[in-house]
């Protein structure tokens, strides 16, 4: 009688425990019920869980600005911010905003297992990133440049092997084999796989997949992620397990590091470095600066965030150029020309990537329309609350922009719906103009938290692209893509057929 009481008043309690936390958010954010936003919003957060579950919140968020304004509620006190004065203080240098509970679904519950990604401790982040950052550097990208060509051979072939088939293929999940074998190249001086076989191996996409969904969900209640962690993640089919089996791969990685590349490295024998490499040297040289857990860190947040943020884009990129004929044209224009004075290689290098100058705009346009990332950026407003686009949010209140909505934004993008490239050539006549534009584009993020791992992502697709392209034709099977947003906003049926290019015809 009194266990059915008990389990009775369960339920009462988890509600007046809710309608409890509820006044006090109200009471305590009551300068911000002006704020506009969906109804339900007001009283819940199951309205963001269901749009974000429905995998399209990238639109849903810029339709809610459209409708809104500025500044719109996404649960309570929570907001998302479309001004561009409040870029600064939220993302800029020195900023208190620290990342909100939602990166909590993105690590391991345990507080002694972190990695840098959700890392909420601002000054322990800034540590590891300064600590790590010139593995990452534009200078360090000499040391993985053959380690991309290699695997781009292994791309190359498969395309042509298609090609001759005549066969189609989905090349949003080759540019992700892709992108997951540079990376494997990169981190551990050996691809993993996927090109070779042209499948999934051991389910590790699969797995990524899993967290992606998982990590993004359970962020939005964060407080039951430490709850399920421990049950979900006995299953490689759930966010949890597909975690701790990335986490495990990583480990025997790291294990089966050999020694005798180790010297070979130390004596200078090598041309390239993996990142491994790098971080075991740094290890043996400042055992507590860098510690085995940094390197097992690092070399996990390498796998997670490495292949999906590339892939996306590549796709992007080329989704554009193939329903932008003119485009395309354009581009190749100046591939064949570079190519002709020789300023263009079989293995096109960074260096001369980077001299292209509508090459550098059709990538610059290509993730302005699709960004890899497709939710708020959210922080926390800091002790003392924060004065943001008209009006006062006090300490605790969750803000965030997305970089969607900023580019979609017609004031600094006209046209923004139309793909582009000469906005950006356009706009460097106009020293005002170009200001605003780069300071609104965040297709890696923004301020401290950019992706550490950006300039590895450019070097992947700016050695691949005009390779391909000079190369390779490719013909979609459907006139518009569908994409599913968890974190990334990635295509899932970019079907296409691939046929080597006749020069000689487009000439004619």
């Amino acid at each position: 009688m009194h266990v059915l009481l008990l389990l009775g008043l369960v339920p009462i309690l988890l509600i007046a425990r809710y309608i409890f936390n509820l006044l006090r958010t109200s009471y305590k954010e009551r300068t911000l019920l002006s704020v506009p936003g969906p109804f339900w919003t007001r009283f819940s957060r199951l309205w963001y869980f269901q749009r974000v579950w429905k995998g399209k919140f990238e639109e849903d968020n810029i339709a809610l600005h459209e409708k809104y304004g500025a500044v719109v509620r996404i649960a309570p006190g929570q907001y998302s911010i479309n001004d561009r004065a409040a870029l600064r203080p939220i993302y800029g240098p020195g900023t208190k905003f620290a990342k909100s509970a939602w990166y909590e679904g993105w690590k391991h519950p345990d507080p002694e297992r972190w990695t840098l990604f959700p890392d909420r401790d601002i000054k322990r982040h800034g540590d590891t990133r300064k600590r790590f950052s010139s593995l990452y550097s534009m200078s360090s990208l000499v040391h993985y440049e053959e380690f991309v060509d290699q695997s781009a051979d292994v791309f190359f072939q498969r395309l042509g092997e298609f090609a001759d088939r005549d066969a189609v293929l989905n090349l949003g999940e080759w540019l992700q084999f892709y992108a997951f074998d540079v990376i494997g190249q990169i981190t551990y001086g050996q691809r993993f796989g996927f090109l070779d076989k042209g499948q999934d191996i051991d389910g590790t996409i699969d797995a990524l997949g899993h967290v992606m969904v998982h990590s993004t969900l359970v962020g939005i209640y964060h407080e039951w992620h430490p709850r399920l962690f421990g049950l979900l993640s006995k299953f490689k089919w759930s966010g949890a397990g597909g975690r701790t089996y990335l986490m495990r791969y990583v480990q025997e990685k790291i294990a089966q590091f050999s020694p005798n590349r180790k010297s070979d490295v130390e004596e200078g024998s090598l041309k390239t470095q993996t990142f491994l490499e790098k971080m075991i040297l740094a290890r043996d040289k400042d055992p507590e600066k860098v510690t085995d857990y940094h390197v097992f860190m690092m070399g996990l947040s390498n796998i997670i965030a490495g292949s999906d943020t590339t892939a996306i884009s590549l796709s992007a990129i080329l989704y554009y150029l193939i329903h932008y004929p003119n485009v395309l044209a354009k581009l190749r224009e100046e591939i064949d020309d570079f190519t002709k004075q020789g300023q263009c290689s079989e293995r096109v290098t960074f260096k001369e990537s980077q001299d292209m100058p509508y090459f550098q705009a059709v990538m610059k346009e290509a993730l302005r329309m699709h960004s890899a990332t497709g939710l708020p950026f959210w922080r926390v407003v800091p002790p003392g609350g924060a004065e943001i686009s008209g009006h006062f949010f006090p300490e605790g209140s969750v803000v965030g922009v997305n970089a969607w909505v900023f580019h979609y934004d017609e004031s600094i993008f006209p046209d923004a719906k139309t793909f582009r490239p000469e906005r950006w050539i356009e706009a460097e006549e106009d020293p005002a103009r170009l200001k605003v534009m780069n300071e609104t584009y965040m297709p890696f993020g923004l301020g401290s938290r950019t992706c550490l791992g950006k300039h590895i992502s450019i070097l992947e697709m700016s050695k691949l692209i005009p390779r391909i392209l000079r190369e390779f034709d490719f013909v979609a099977e459907k006139l518009k893509w569908n994409t599913e947003n968890f974190w990334f906003v990635k295509p899932t049926d970019f079907s296409v057929k691939v046929r080597r290019r006749d020069i000689k015809s487009e000439k004619l």
